[in-house]
């Protein structure tokens, strides 16, 4: 079957469902919802076809008043030619991209979580950097960035820190930054002015509803106390701080920025959902790990995915072997998003590639 013959089964396929739908005496509210769903769902891919079609169609008539007719409706019926034959290719790849299968999750919001790696203070301080940058990346997007968590370093890095970032196509976006990020520059306290690399891991995970993952009492040990500050010093005098242990899986989840016990534990209630949500997603893309390792990076946390070296003001992004020179925009929040838009665009040409 030709490609252009599978857009004319989905074109089909919707007409099928409009006319289903047309009925809905006829279908259970269950039925309804899900025909509502594949349709809202193939709505923008028929627009695409049908654009796509329209020039195909236009192209075959412009190609026989190209053979026909006088000598300038012959010219001018080139020309058009020219143009809409550039377009074609566009428009079919266009159609190919919306065809590819979606990541459920790309559409939900995400639970940023950044660590402080190898490199001591140093490696703090830049957790913190890489935490505001991402603050800022969200707010040129116009997402909602809430603080979840931050563990302060001595000297006022992060030696972790959680938030959970809200807006449109959030995670869609954001999952290509999990993994290790290195830095390479001249530390604050070092006096001899060498370069020194330190570390920090992100993780970005979709943000789960209670629907997505059920968590049973049972399986939970809940352990409450003092929360306490950098250097140990107490933050308040309560015990509000919450650590839930998640007994079949081992995963612990500490939130104690709140001065209430109540709003503490439905944070980590929170990152503790998408944890094991996101523990799953691994273990079905485990399944297809042969062409998983063929797109942009495993989403493995130990990867090394990008390198900041602010002697030569640079950044690389190893997975795609892309450089800039411009990592005061990085930082900024700005120049990030030229990372993103060439991850996003890599990953669907990996996927088009497994389909063609």
């Amino acid at each position: 079957m030709s490609f252009e013959d599978k857009l004319r089964m989905l074109l089909r396929k919707y007409d099928e469902l409009r006319d289903t739908m047309s009925s809905p005496d006829k279908l259970d509210s269950k039925d309804f919802a899900r025909y509502s769903k594949e349709y809202a769902e193939l709505t923008p891919i028929v627009e695409h076809i049908m654009t796509f079609f329209s020039a195909k169609e236009e192209q075959k008539e412009l190609q026989e008043m190209a053979s026909d007719g006088d000598a300038d409706m012959r010219r001018m019926a080139e020309e058009e030619l020219r143009s809409i034959s550039e377009l074609l290719p566009k428009l079919e790849h266009t159609v190919k991209v919306a065809l590819l299968p979606k990541d459920e999750a790309d559409e939900r919001n995400a639970i940023l979580e950044v660590r402080a790696g190898t490199g001591g203070e140093e490696a703090a301080l830049f957790a913190a950097e890489l935490f505001r940058m991402y603050q800022k990346y969200a707010a040129l997007q116009g997402w909602k960035f809430e603080t979840l968590s931050i563990s302060e370093s001595d000297v006022g890095g992060f030696k972790e820190a959680s938030a959970t970032v809200t807006g449109r196509n959030v995670f869609s976006q954001m999952k290509f930054e999990s993994g290790v990020h290195r830095v390479q520059r001249v530390p604050a306290t070092e006096s001899g002015g060498r370069i020194h690399t330190s570390a920090a891991t992100v993780a970005v995970l979709p943000e789960a509803e209670e629907v997505d993952i059920k968590i049973e009492e049972k399986d939970l040990r809940i352990d409450v106390f003092r929360a306490s500050g950098p250097g140990g010093q107490s933050v308040n005098t309560t015990d509000s701080a919450v650590r839930i242990v998640h007994i079949p899986t081992g995963i612990t989840v500490q939130q104690q920025d709140e001065k209430s016990q109540h709003k503490n534990k439905a944070k980590a209630l929170r990152v503790l959902r998408a944890r094991l949500y996101d523990a799953e997603r691994e273990a079905k893309d485990a399944e297809r790990s042969a062409s998983r390792k063929s797109q942009v990076g495993s989403g493995d946390r130990s990867e090394r995915i990008r390198t900041y070296n602010f002697p030569q003001g640079r950044v690389t992004d190893h997975r795609i072997n892309l450089t800039l020179y411009n990592i005061g925009e990085v930082m900024a929040g700005e120049g990030l998003k030229e990372f993103i838009d060439a991850l996003v665009a890599e990953h669907q040409a990996a996927q088009l590639s497994e389909i063609n």
